[in-house]
């Protein structure tokens, strides 16, 4: 500035035509605008560090006051979290953000931001529930107080981004509802409490009253009464008399209650009980009030029946004698012990002694818990001091029968007149009969139910089983007809042939499980060739194995084996056993085979079905030969091979097992005793 004014002070000395009053006025003016030029950067200055210090405390205020504040770009769609932890860090779209609204909340949250982005309402405020979980697993719900402020386009009435902040108030709004939920069950327990209950404040006016209150008083409606309003309580019979306004205490009184206003010819008990705060100051006056009208003439109805005593004693013999008689027809008998004797005495009726026993005599008796008892009768003033019930099976007490027999034992303590515990009275009950009625009971109904349970599995077994050879059946069937090709056909014949042959196996399973459930099942033995009727059978059974990495092997080690026995049912448990082999073996071998072999002294044939397939776990070789019991439900099959082979094989008087382990295949076989009336070996090859 002052390199300027010289300036002009030189520049006037030169051009000395010029008025020196004009270079005075310039060099004023220009001098006032470089001072003002410096004032307004130093304003610019001053406002750009208030703008930041404002900047910084908004900053500040934000993160103090709101836990979460975001941004929704409407053009884009998107949201960014500006400070929280709500929100991933590279923010939500529209549609991610809607998916976390609770259903319930939906429609209404986004009408709400709908609003603001059609510029209909420029600031909102409104609740609703937020997902907390970006992890796909089960949603963390919780309660979101929202504030959104919506932020137009520079010069425009377009609104741009909506600005929210938000507050979790999950803890909050929980906190209310376990407040309000606390608060209705109080207010249920107040409104039907068998006790008339009412509250008035510290002056003596009525603040509420509840349902038996209000009965008990007549009030006009269910939630108000003229009279009671507006009669204070400090005026009011009886506690007009019985109260000191300024020093309330607690009142108990019992009297009769007349109140004409509202007609009230009660006996009621009247309980006053004043409630202080911390400090000991009146905050409400409680009356509880019960109304014993009705206690007062059973009272009195109690006293007429006392005259009626001394008709009722002189009944009492006539009583004991039919006791007497109800008593020994139900094998009962009351008994009475005494802690102090340590006996035990069983009466017939009330007053007739039949025996008595002490403690220790009385511990031979018990046959399931002797030891129990005896620490029972150790110390009776400790373990009877309470009403109790027990079932025990005992020796006879009152029979010389030398079996054992079931007794229910009820008992309760006898106290004396000062109320100390001196022994117990109780009935002693034989239910053998009873015990033996329900284990048979017991029995039946399991039965039943096993019935209707396998009836059930059977019912469904069978439907699935039926119905996917017919399918076969019907829909090659139907092919058949558009095929023109001779190989095509025999194939699709060969095809319903093995399913009929299955559907027959199926049918003669359910004709034979019928047979077994109706003990029906006949074993009829004719004579036979076993050799001659085994190769015949493996060549049968040789044409189920199809499988071309699968060998079928047999054994048979006699030319000639005659003797007696039903060959049909072998063959069925044979069959079976095949037929299981080429269901679970894709590699190796499956050998069928049968030899004599002699257990427990007789002869008998021993026959096997080997294979090299999947093996059976050891937990399952009980339950294999169980009904209805598959390895594999994906495996055609009904379950019900195995339990009739078993059934065929115990019905001839035989036996039946396996030896199977996981991967290393299976040998099923069984033992049946013959007589062998004639038996030829095979030579050995050379």
């Amino acid at each position: 500035m002052t390199y300027a004014y010289l300036y002009i002070i030189s520049a006037a000395w030169t051009f000395q035509f010029i008025p020196t009053v004009l270079f005075v006025l310039i060099a004023s003016a220009f001098l006032i605008m470089l001072i003002d030029n410096i004032i307004v950067v130093r304003r610019v200055r001053k406002r750009m560090a208030e703008t930041h210090f404002t900047g910084k405390m908004m900053e500040q205020a934000v993160k103090t006051t709101a836990s979460n504040v975001v941004r929704y770009v409407i053009r884009e769609g998107y949201i960014y979290q500006l400070y929280g932890y709500l929100f991933p860090d590279k923010g939500l779209t529209s549609e991610e953000w809607k998916s976390h609204l609770h259903p319930d909340d939906k429609e209404e949250t986004v009408h709400h931001f709908r609003q603001m982005i059609a510029g209909k309402v420029r600031r909102d405020e409104f609740f609703y529930r937020w997902n907390f979980d970006f992890t796909g697993e089960q949603p963390q719900w919780g309660y979101m107080h929202n504030v959104s402020v919506v932020e137009m386009t520079p010069g425009t009435n377009i609104p741009q981004s909506i600005i929210s902040t938000l507050h979790d108030e999950t803890e909050l709004r929980e906190q209310e509802l376990r407040e309000e939920e606390l608060t209705d069950k109080y207010r249920l327990i107040f409104e039907h409490s068998i006790v008339g209950l009412s509250f008035y404040s510290p002056d003596g006016w009525l603040l509420n009253a509840n349902k038996e209150m209000r009965d008990i008083c007549h009030f006009d409606t269910e939630t108000f009464d003229e009279y009671f309003s507006n009669t204070n309580l400090f005026e009011a019979m009886p506690f007009n008399e019985l109260l000191d306004k300024s020093n309330i205490e607690e009142l108990w009184c019992c009297s009769q209650s007349i109140v004409p206003e509202r007609g009230i010819h009660d006996y009621l008990e009247i309980h006053l009980h004043p409630i202080c705060d911390d400090d000991g100051e009146l905050v409400y006056i409680a009356i509880a009030v019960r109304n014993i009208t009705e206690e007062r003439q059973l009272y009195l109805q109690a006293k007429l029946n006392d005259i009626q005593i001394q008709k009722v004693n002189e009944e009492i013999m006539r009583y004991e004698e039919e006791l007497h008689y109800m008593m020994e027809a139900c094998d009962m008998r009351a008994w009475r012990s005494s802690f102090a004797d340590r006996k035990v005495s069983f009466f017939k009726g009330l007053g007739t002694l039949e025996k008595e026993l002490t403690y220790e005599e009385m511990e031979d008796y018990f046959i399931d818990e002797p030891e129990a008892m005896r620490l029972g009768f150790e110390d009776p003033f400790k373990n009877y001091t309470r009403p109790m019930s027990l079932t025990a099976e005992m020796r006879p007490v009152f029979h010389d029968s030398g079996e054992t027999q079931w007794n229910q034992i009820n008992s309760i303590p006898i106290y004396d007149d000062n109320g100390q515990l001196t022994g117990a009275f109780g009935l002693i009950r034989n239910i053998s009969g009873m015990m033996k009625k329900q284990e048979q009971l017991k029995r039946e109904t399991e039965r039943a139910n096993d019935s209707g349970r396998l009836k059930s599995v059977f019912l469904a077994n069978m439907t699935h089983e039926i119905r996917t050879p017919l399918n076969a059946i019907v829909g090659f069937t139907d092919l058949l007809q558009a095929i023109e090709s001779p190989d095509d056909k025999r194939e699709m014949i060969r095809v319903i042939h093995n399913n009929c042959d299955m559907l027959l196996r199926l049918i003669n399973d359910i004709l034979v499980l019928s047979n077994m459930d109706a003990n029906a099942m006949e074993i009829v033995p004719h004579d036979v060739d076993a050799s001659q009727d085994f190769e015949e059978l493996a060549k049968t059974l040789g044409q189920r194995v199809q499988e071309p990495g699968v060998e079928f092997q047999t054994d048979n080690p006699y030319e000639v084996f005659l003797t007696r026995l039903d060959s049909d049912r072998i063959k069925q448990v044979l069959t079976n056993f095949v037929t299981n082999a080429v269901k679970y073996t894709h590699q190796g071998h499956i050998r069928v085979g049968y030899h004599l072999e002699e257990r427990r002294g007789q002869q008998g044939i021993y026959a096997y079905c080997e294979d090299t397939g999947s093996g059976i776990p050891q937990d399952k070789h009980a339950a294999i030969f169980e009904r209805f019991v598959k390895l594999n439900d994906y495996v055609q099959g009904t379950g019900l091979g195995l339990p009739i082979c078993k059934a065929i094989v115990e019905r001839c008087g035989g036996e039946i097992g396996l030896q199977s382990e996981v991967g290393q295949g299976s040998t099923f076989w069984f033992w049946i005793p013959v007589n062998v009336r004639e038996v030829k070996e095979k030579p050995v090859a050379s």
